[in-house]
């Protein structure tokens, strides 16, 4: 069971050595073939995204793009999208609805890109549409949080059929920081957010919102890179065939129940 606190996660989750997508992809899939731009204003290498092989079985990939260091975070953007990523996102996914092929995402963000430049070009409504669309796309989705699952910028990859974490792996409607900043005024604070929360993977598998839990080891997933891509491959191989057994219209009644009963209230 793991012991550590939401603070200690975040730490983890933000060591500089701990693998990206850019390491996952080609251990976990075959033949990935990258695909760009969303055909409307451009690229956005904040999200990768393409063909691959799992299993012998052909699947779209979309990942969230985090560097290591200052150069490669310059590049995607410190993992924040931009409304093209977004766009990108349901350009692919669109395409493996049309040829029946199964929709992987790797979600680790600390949330969307909130420049004037994105607000510009439609940042909300890119983030809107994708979860309109992707609850009604005709294939299977399935999303991994990897690391920061941050806000809207996340959940636009994650609408899905069946959601699954990395244990050291958060997963918020908004980050610590922004959570500190709104209610405290001191985004020093959130450390101490972090913990109020109940964004761990556990919080969330006892909340309905996640579904499986992928272990890493001691320490966090870069003291094994090929040990957690291999438990990631593990649950991949085993939910994808699984998930594609569902008629459309099965597929999409489970997608819509998971949902429904996700959140609290009272009146």
């Amino acid at each position: 069971m793991n012991t550590l606190t939401a603070t200690e996660r975040l730490e983890t989750i933000r060591h500089k050595s701990r693998p990206t997508v850019m390491d996952y992809i080609p251990v976990i899939f075959n033949d990935f073939m990258e695909m760009h731009d969303d055909r409307h204003y451009g690229d956005d290498n904040a999200i990768v995204g393409g063909i691959a092989e799992l299993g012998g079985i052909p699947v779209t990939v979309i990942a969230q793009v985090k560097g290591r260091n200052l150069d490669e975070n310059k590049k995607s953007n410190f993992s924040m999208p931009h409304p093209e990523g977004y766009r990108k996102a349901l350009r692919l996914v669109k395409q493996a609805e049309k040829f029946h092929r199964p929709v992987i995402c790797l979600v680790d963000t600390p949330g969307a890109f909130c420049g004037i430049e994105a607000e510009k070009r439609g940042q909300g409504e890119a983030i809107a549409r994708n979860l309109m669309e992707f609850m009604l796309v005709k294939t299977p989705i399935i999303s991994v949080v990897l690391g920061e699952g941050g806000s809207g910028g996340a959940l636009a990859l994650a609408v899905c059929d069946e959601l699954a974490m990395l244990e050291n792996a958060l997963y918020s409607v908004i980050s610590p920081r922004g959570f500190a900043s709104i209610l405290w005024k001191d985004a020093s604070r959130e450390m101490e957010a972090a913990e109020l929360m109940k964004i761990t993977a556990e919080d969330l598998v006892k909340f309905g919102v996640c579904e499986k839990i992928i272990e890493e080891p001691t320490g966090g997933a870069h003291t094994d890179m090929q040990y957690t891509a291999m438990n990631i491959s593990d649950y991949l191989n085993e939910a994808v065939p699984r998930i594609m057994k569902f008629d459309t219209d099965t597929l999409l009644e489970k997608r819509y129940e998971k949902f429904r009963k996700i959140g609290m209230f009272t009146e």
